[in-house]
């Protein structure tokens, strides 16, 4: 298998190994709902530390993965601020903003973004899959970093969006017209199907009224010659014979197409010596639409449309985000890349179109998807949090909201086929028209557009969803914990440890803190006495002792018992000699051993 190298690749390479775990604290007043740890998580802090805070709970549960990184233009003025320590890459990692004129902008990219795909790979579930948009600057390289990461094999598509709907006249080389979507997936992943739109539907304008439905005809040959499948089929209302087009043979044998006329699936066009064909029903094809790899804007939206959409939302404030991803391109990747009732996880999240598409496909098919939104900019609760805020509770707006559907450039070739042209904008108008009030359609200079119109009066209708707002909390050091000032909670910690002992996902669903239980794995359960109550830590009721071992033996005598304890008085070899299959495990010492993969 090839590798990328790239410049301090040797110090990041399990940096990932080394990035402290830090509790997620819930901000109840930011959210919407009961707050759950469980639920919509809006997570503000840095998205390599946010995603090390969610392997206890998360590691390879997560259904799909949508990621927006840097594009690394020069352009964007971003920083590094992963505590990468060895001093040959101190002097170019240390928050240097990346200018264009930066000579090792590349390589700084990739040691930013290679611990963070390294979680992102241990998050992904074994029927998972990870789309990440990118442009033409770092594609390649994203594509090398990937292929080592998650697998050559498990590359799926390089998918083209067209994100504008007219030229950039002021391009000094091409207008850049498209982004890449990047799609990596587990072996047991399964794309889905796209919804059939009245567009597909309208091929099939036949119907016998036989009980079969409606159907199209198809062709009953095949290039591939076969002297067997090479004979005449007979018209049985005309008697009249046919024999396939010269160099091609029917489909199957003569003894099948005979049946097949039997059965009143041979169709035979009017009009002399026209060749017969096979009924292809509606109700035989596959109730969605193979995805293609190119999204045209007419299908997904475009960036501009983002942009609208996000002034709609915040008409009230100024919102400023130069390339918000659309709406329609979320609902599309997350509708491909899992199940109704999937965990979606967007760690770039911006301005939370991702978060946004879950609520609104939640609303459109009565699914029950969740995300986890990480952003690290100080906009993430009055942009990010604040727009699921809206959009699940609807926001006030009257007027028109107006999506662009579609912008041809007219010319005299188009005009001479106009027809072509009109079928275009009818085949738009089939797949939308139950989306908008009316569809509109104007000439304005050259240029044609199709535009869904929809009428909204004081109030924009909610999606309806909870979520609960969250900012990673200071790392668990040995020090703090020894002096109380960071205490976390029950289940903060107790995940943290499970995973630690297990490689597994506590499940939070089966903690019983008043008894200290976490929970089992094959051949263990997990204790842990623990309170966040530093007095409590200090007294002799924190310790593991002889009665209480034997309490937690008695639990389940055939599996072993692992508890965390900051004290015990009970020796190890007593409870040996004794047969009580515990074993202690001391706090906080404990949290700092790295677990290695």
């Amino acid at each position: 298998m090839s590798e990328i190298v790239f410049k301090g690749k040797e110090f990041v390479y399990n940096h990932h190994l080394a990035v402290p775990f830090r509790p997620l604290e819930i901000h109840p007043d930011k959210g919407v709902g009961e707050p759950s740890l469980t639920g919509n998580l809006i997570i503000h802090g840095d998205n390599l530390h946010a995603l090390k805070a969610l392997l206890p709970q998360y590691a390879g549960k997560v259904d799909c993965i949508y990621i927006d990184p840097p594009y690394n233009t020069g352009r964007e003025n971003w920083c590094y601020n992963d505590n990468v320590n060895a001093p040959m890459v101190r002097e170019w990692l240390d928050a240097n903003p990346v200018g264009v004129e930066d000579g090792l902008r590349h390589e700084k990219w990739c040691c930013i973004m290679w611990p963070r795909l390294r979680l992102l790979n241990e998050l992904l579930s074994e029927t998972g899959a990870i789309f990440v948009s990118i442009d033409d600057h770092e594609q390649h390289r994203l594509r090398a970093m990937m292929d080592e990461i998650f697998g050559g094999d498990q590359f799926v598509s390089n998918i083209i969006w067209q994100k504008k709907y007219s030229p950039s006249n002021d391009a000094k080389g091409f207008s850049d017209d498209h982004d890449f979507v990047v799609c990596y997936a587990r072996p047991g992943w399964s794309r889905r199907l796209l919804p059939r739109g009245e567009k597909q539907n309208k091929a099939y304008g036949h119907d016998d009224q036989d009980g079969r439905g409606p159907w199209q005809s198809g062709d009953l040959s095949v290039k591939t010659y076969s002297a067997a499948y090479d004979y005449e089929i007979e018209n049985p209302e005309t008697g009249e014979r046919h024999r396939p087009p010269a160099g091609r043979c029917w489909v199957t044998s003569k003894e099948t197409v005979k049946e097949w006329i039997r059965q009143n699936r041979i169709y035979f066009p009017s009009g002399g010596n026209s060749v017969p064909r096979l009924k292809r029903y509606l109700s035989d094809v596959q109730q969605g639409v193979v995805p293609r790899t190119v999204w045209p804007y007419t299908e997904v939206g475009h960036t501009d449309g983002a942009r609208k959409l996000l002034k709609e939302i915040f008409h009230d404030q100024e919102v400023l985000f130069d390339n918000p991803k659309a709406l329609g391109l979320l609902e599309r990747i997350i509708s491909i890349g899992a199940d109704k009732n999937a965990l979606i996880l967007d760690s770039f999240a911006g301005s939370g179109t991702t978060g946004h598409a879950v609520l609104s496909l939640n609303k459109k098919d009565g699914g029950d998807r969740r995300f986890i939104l990480v952003e690290c900019e100080d906009y993430a609760n009055r942009t990010t949090a604040e727009r699921i805020r809206r959009v699940i509770h609807g926001y006030d707006y009257t007027g028109v909201q107006k999506t662009e559907l579609m912008r041809e450039n007219i010319t005299w070739t188009k005009l001479k086929n106009s027809s072509k042209l009109i079928d275009r904008v009818a085949s738009i108008e089939d797949m939308h028209h139950h989306e908008y009030d009316r569809i509109g359609k104007k000439v304005i200079g050259r240029e044609l557009i199709v535009v869904g119109e929809k009428e909204i009066e004081g109030h924009s209708e909610g999606l309806g969803g909870m979520f609960t707002f969250c900012r990673l909390g200071d790392s668990l050091s040995v020090e703090k914990l020894l002096t109380g000032e960071i205490l976390p909670t029950f289940v903060g910690i107790g995940s943290v440890l499970f995973h630690m002992a297990t490689n597994q996902v506590l499940d939070v669903g089966g903690v019983q803190e008043k008894e200290f239980y976490l929970g089992t794995t094959g051949d263990q359960h997990v204790w842990l006495l623990y309170r966040p109550d530093l007095d409590w830590l200090k007294s002799p009721e924190a310790a593991l002792t002889l009665s209480r071992a034997r309490g937690f033996a008695s639990h389940d005598q055939d599996k072993r018992h692992l508890v965390f304890a900051p004290a015990k008085y009970v020796s190890q070899k007593m409870l040996t000699e004794q047969k009580i299959p515990v074993e202690f495990v001391p706090l906080p010492f404990s949290l700092y051993e790295v677990p290695q993969n």
